[in-house]
């Protein structure tokens, strides 16, 4: 069974930083695309970042400048790296992974709370 855990979530100040990890585990042959999602309340869930298996990267306008998205295929790890977090970047985070396991499939992780305060 294939599953994603994100990690690294929290509470920081406007200004500070975060890094986001999520790894893949189970029983894995290849990973294509990793991407971060966020989701605010009432509001669709919004693509931030995503990287081919290449290393190609790609992102959303708001976080341009301020978030690095990158992978460690070793160990079947995304990362997304936030630094200058704004109020608005306050919601929950989520994974998203296409792997082949038995089959090709897309996986999501249960996500992780960024809170950040004025």
């Amino acid at each position: 069974q294939v599953q994603l855990v994100e990690s690294g979530g929290g509470l920081v100040q406007a200004g500070g930083s975060l890094r986001l990890s999520c790894a893949a585990s189970g029983s894995i042959f290849s990973i294509n695309a990793m991407d971060w999602y966020r989701q605010a309340p009432g509001k669709q869930r919004e693509l931030v970042a995503a990287i081919t298996s290449g290393g190609s990267t790609n992102y959303v306008d708001s976080v341009k400048g301020r978030f690095t998205i990158s992978r460690d295929n070793a160990k079947n790890t995304v990362y997304l790296q936030m630094n200058k977090l704004k109020p608005e970047d306050t919601t929950v985070y989520y994974c998203n992974a296409e792997i082949r396991g038995s089959s090709w499939a897309n996986y999501w992780g249960r996500g992780t709370q960024v809170t950040v305060s004025s």
